[in-house]
């Protein structure tokens, strides 16, 4: 997919750009007046991206050799935003190896600087002692220092803008627990960043001289324990003071268990974060000031930071949002067309009905669907099901949406994926919760011959051995109940929404 490679400044290719920080990167890179390409595993996430007509966008993934080179051909500057942290035991050796293609291809194909954005280690710790998270983080950045190209690597600890990991899980610890019996690493010492800052830094990491190749320390200009963090964010955003008591019991592997029933975080996430609180995150050196000097109200501190976010988020104007990239191991597989796929069976629901409104009311229902209006059926059913889900370590209903309004490809939506969006016509959703198969609901709105709206919805389960049978044969009984009782229920609201706006039309009138 190629969209319109605009600018004469230099050619930048950004990997991750479907993520939190890419996704955020691309535009800064391209109102600073540069080239971008991106390297996408899943191309058609970036698609409905407001900055995606600018960009070139190519097909790869960071542990393919071949297509790192073709993403790679005139290339001046590569931003490297990747790590494979949660796809299974042999992380470190994934990001290890693809560290290295990537490394090996930047210098064959003369690329002039690697940028990479790591994590901040702790000063006086043992490698070995580190958190695998931060761990690895380390390695990449010196396997890119030893690439043969010129590398600026940058550690950031925590990283507070909208709809970051850190910064939804610090939220909504604070906002929902007036009390908290909390882990003992509340008090250990870090220094965030604004999201901002650590934008601004990685568009002007591009530009360092042809000789330095090395790793800068980045932060903001407070130093707080996350205690402190905790009862700042509570006084910003209006909460009463909250009483934290700190508990020693609380291991990483418990109190990522914690935090995964508190926030939309799931453990497999938060744990790798707490476990990078365990020791004091601190910059140790302050030298990416000689070569990227603070513009006025930079760095930007913790409470406006905070303030920054919020609004953003009281706003609905997250750009991006931690769940922006795919759930490790979730299923990423399109919708098959052959009934036959696979040599296997698929197992379908389908539910049609006429609605009594107009195509764009009902397509408003569809669109909004998820988040805070649910799911138009059985909300016990649903509540359950994302229940058992955060128990089997997957992400549940709790991640939301990004927006309460619009959709768009590549967007997570509670434990679902938007895999396909035609506005006005077809919302495709492809699961990511822990199933022994592979599923997806597809809702669309039409008309019949006679002119009559027309919603269409399917769900499609492609079951994995006799285990995913089983699981979808045991829970056909209460389709009709959730999937009839979704059609129904969607169909019946777009009715009263037309209804509605008529009345208040004859109302105008009158």
């Amino acid at each position: 997919m190629n969209g319109e490679d605009t600018g004469e400044g230099p050619r930048c290719l950004v990997t991750g750009a479907t993520g939190y920080i890419g996704g955020r990167l691309v535009p800064e890179l391209l109102d600073a007046g540069n080239r971008v390409r991106c390297l996408a595993r899943s191309p058609g996430k970036l698609r409905d991206h407001p900055w995606a007509a600018r960009t070139e966008v190519v097909r790869g993934d960071v542990t393919d050799p071949e297509s790192v080179a073709m993403a790679l051909r005139d290339v001046d500057v590569a931003y490297y935003l990747v790590h494979a942290l949660g796809t299974g035991k042999d992380f470190e050796e994934t990001d290890r190896r693809a560290a290295r293609v990537f490394g090996e291809r930047a210098r064959a194909a003369g690329v002039r600087r690697i940028v990479y954005l790591g994590g901040l280690t702790p000063a006086g710790v043992p490698e070995q002692e580190l958190s695998p998270h931060l761990r690895s983080r380390a390695e990449v950045g010196r396997i890119l220092l030893a690439s043969g190209v010129p590398t600026t690597v940058l550690r950031a600890a925590v990283i507070i803008g909208s709809g970051s990991a850190s910064f939804e899980m610090l939220r909504y610890l604070t906002e929902r627990l007036p009390v908290m019996v909390t882990p003992s690493w509340v008090g250990t010492r870090i220094q965030p960043i604004a999201v901002r800052d650590v934008l601004r830094v990685l568009v002007a990491g591009a530009r360092m001289p042809d000789d330095v190749n090395r790793a800068f320390d980045i932060g903001g200009p407070d130093v707080l324990t996350y205690r402190d963090m905790m009862l700042r964010y509570a006084a910003v955003a209006g909460l009463p003071r909250r009483v934290i008591v700190p508990v020693p019991v609380l291991t990483p592997r418990l109190s990522s268990h914690w935090i995964g029933l508190v926030t939309p975080v799931p453990a497999a996430i938060a744990r790798p974060l707490a476990e990078s609180l365990r020791h004091e995150v601190v910059c140790r050196e302050h030298d990416i000031l000689r070569y990227v000097p603070d513009p006025p109200g930079h760095p930007i501190g913790f409470d406006e930071a905070v303030r920054l976010a919020l609004q953003r988020v009281r706003d609905a104007q997250v750009t991006t949002r931690w769940s922006s990239a795919s759930v490790p191991g979730a299923p990423s597989d399109p919708l098959p067309t052959d009934p036959d796929w696979a040599g296997g069976s698929l197992y379908t629901d389908r539910r049609e009905r006429t609605v009594d409104a107009p195509p764009e009311a009902l397509w408003r229902v569809v669109e909004g669907i998820g988040g805070d209006h649910g799911w138009y059926s059985f909300p016990l059913a649903w509540a359950l099901r994302g229940g058992l889900d955060r128990l089997a370590g997957g992400v549940g209903l709790r991640r939301g949406r990004r927006d309460a309004q619009r959709l768009r490809a590549g967007d997570s939506l509670d434990f679902w994926r938007v895999e396909e969006i035609e506005p006005g016509r077809l919302l495709r959703l492809r699961a990511e919760m822990r199933l022994p198969g592979l599923a997806w609901l597809e809702m669309c709105v039409g008309t019949d011959a006679e002119g009559r709206t027309l919603y269409r919805q399917r769900a499609v389960f492609h079951p994995h051995g006799l285990l995913g049978h089983a699981y979808w044969w045991s829970l056909s009984p209460f389709h009709a109940v959730v999937f009839g009782g979704m059609a129904r229920n969607i169909a019946g609201a777009a009715a009263e929404q037309a209804r509605l706006t008529r009345s208040g039309e004859r109302t105008s009138v009158r």
